[in-house]
């Protein structure tokens, strides 16, 4: 197993925070932020293992796999995002705000082997879309149900193998749960998940094409899971737009796209897509045990503007109509909440606010 997104570092942050209110009750609410400034936060250097990163070409597929029901307006959301982190350049009165393509640029900081000297790539493309809203395997999944739904979708031409060979794969396929299915470690250990797949496809060289021969070749994917929390965990999952499950009970933050569990979504899917990207195959960038490692954004947890501290996301944009909570722009006027991701130029979580 690769990187996945834990809610249990935010949970150790948040009751970290009891103990600042506790001792701070009787100060102003500027003053308490001092305070828990001085509250020193654990080093984090993520270290290069010399593996492989997505950095094939100049453009990095995103494959959706819609497991569950999801609405078209949910479904418009999420592809919305994933195009933004792609995109080239906003217009209008939005190109001169942080965006979540410049989010995205970061990943390009993270430089491979000598082999291999391309950066992860800075382009992000909406790939193709499979809709399961049958619930083909039930609506309690295991991990290992994931890798299926992958597998099949794969297998059967729904989605396309990465062009290139295992060592360069450049695609990501991400499967996304409705908030009626369960999957195992979600709301217990997880929000979300990457890993990696090794899948053996049939290929013909121009040779073996000739001679009428088929060859196998095992090709190894990058996939990842998020699962919508809403109805399950928001508290863990959704945070800052729903009340944390641990920690001062301060008023949640408004969704930037009027949706709970799909914003909160957006957030974890933004952790998984920066750790597939950075750390594709357990041997890329970064901290700890491999089996559990910290990413590039897994690092940063709980920081999303400058000055935050443990309970305190920091501080953001502010939608004048609608009082919802934002750092990034994207494509079709959406805007996002997106975490602060390790940066290997200062060594150190840069929120893009």
């Amino acid at each position: 197993m690769a990187g996945y997104v834990s809610w249990l570092p935010l949970a150790t942050m948040l009751q970290m925070a009891v103990c600042v209110v506790i001792l701070c009750a009787s100060a102003a609410a500027g003053q308490s932020r001092k305070l828990a400034a001085l509250v020193e936060e654990p080093s984090v250097v993520l270290t290069y293992h010399h593996g492989p990163l997505l950095s094939s070409s100049e453009v990095i597929a995103v494959h959706l796999i819609w497991y569950g029901k999801f609405t078209t307006v949910q479904r418009t959301i999420v592809a919305d995002f994933v195009q933004s982190l792609g995109a080239k350049k906003l217009e209008g009165a939005n190109a001169k705000q942080p965006s979540a393509s410049t989010w995205w640029k970061t990943t390009g900081k993270y430089h491979g082997a000598t082999s291999n000297k391309a950066a992860p790539s800075s382009i992000i493309m909406l790939g193709e879309q499979k809709v399961d809203q049958d619930y083909s395997l039930g609506r309690a999944l295991k991990r290992s149900d994931i890798a299926a739904l992958v597998e099949s979708a794969v297998k059967s031409g729904a989605m396309p193998l990465p062009k290139n060979s295992a060592k360069n794969a450049n695609a990501v396929y991400l499967v996304l749960t409705s908030e009626d299915v369960t999957v195992e470690g979600f709301c217990m250990s997880s929000c979300g998940f990457h890993a990696n797949l090794n899948l053996l496809s049939q290929h013909q060289s121009p040779r073996s094409r000739m001679m009428g021969k088929e060859e196998k070749h095992q090709q190894l994917l990058s996939y990842a899971w998020v699962g919508n929390s809403a109805s399950q965990c928001p508290g863990q999952c959704a945070w800052p737009f729903h009340q944390p499950m641990y920690g001062p009970q301060t008023a949640p933050l408004v969704a930037p796209n009027g949706d709970v569990g799909i914003d909160g979504m957006i957030i974890n899917m933004a952790t998984v897509l920066a750790g597939a990207a950075t750390n594709p195959f357990n041997t890329g960038y970064f901290q700890g045990d491999a089996a559990a490692p910290l990413e590039a954004v897994s690092a940063c947890t709980g920081i999303y503007g400058k000055g935050a501290y443990s309970g305190f996301p920091g501080e953001l944009l502010m939608d004048k109509t609608t009082g919802a909570s934002y750092n990034a722009q994207g494509v079709n006027g959406r805007a996002f909440l997106l975490p602060a991701m390790w940066d290997p130029a200062t060594k150190s979580c840069q929120p893009l606010v």
